[in-house]
């Protein structure tokens, strides 16, 4: 069974309140989100007609509005908040990946990145 296409986007940036600690509810953070968005591309990759494909801004619309519009405490559930709003965007979404980073984790370690990657599917 070959692979579903998908479209790929990567390290988009927002800024939004995530977490459990008080400095992260008073104080939004940079995260950074990627996606990869399930749908059958055959028909855009016959017709190279726009219609008949997702159209990716408007998918980092709808995450950057869902980043703005909420203050989880966890990574996981902002990831399941976006994964539904991206499977509400267009009815040929099938299916969708997850990853959400927080690039400035508030641990005392050295530690570049603290992240989920989830997947949900209709």
């Amino acid at each position: 069974m070959a692979a579903p296409d998908r479209i790929e986007l990567r390290g988009l940036h927002v800024v939004g309140i995530c977490g459990a600690l008080p400095e992260e509810r008073e104080r939004a953070q940079p995260l950074e989100l990627d996606l990869d968005v399930e749908a059958d591309l055959a028909p855009s990759g016959r017709t190279d007609a726009l219609d008949d494909t997702i159209d990716y801004g408007a998918l980092c619309d709808v995450v950057s509005a869902v980043v703005a519009s909420g203050s989880p405490q966890l990574l996981e559930h902002l990831a399941a908040s976006v994964a539904e709003a991206v499977l509400g965007v267009d009815a040929r979404i099938s299916g969708v990946v997850v990853g959400v980073r927080k690039l400035r984790p508030p641990v005392p370690h050295q530690l570049s990145t603290a992240g989920v990657r989830i997947e949900r599917r209709r």
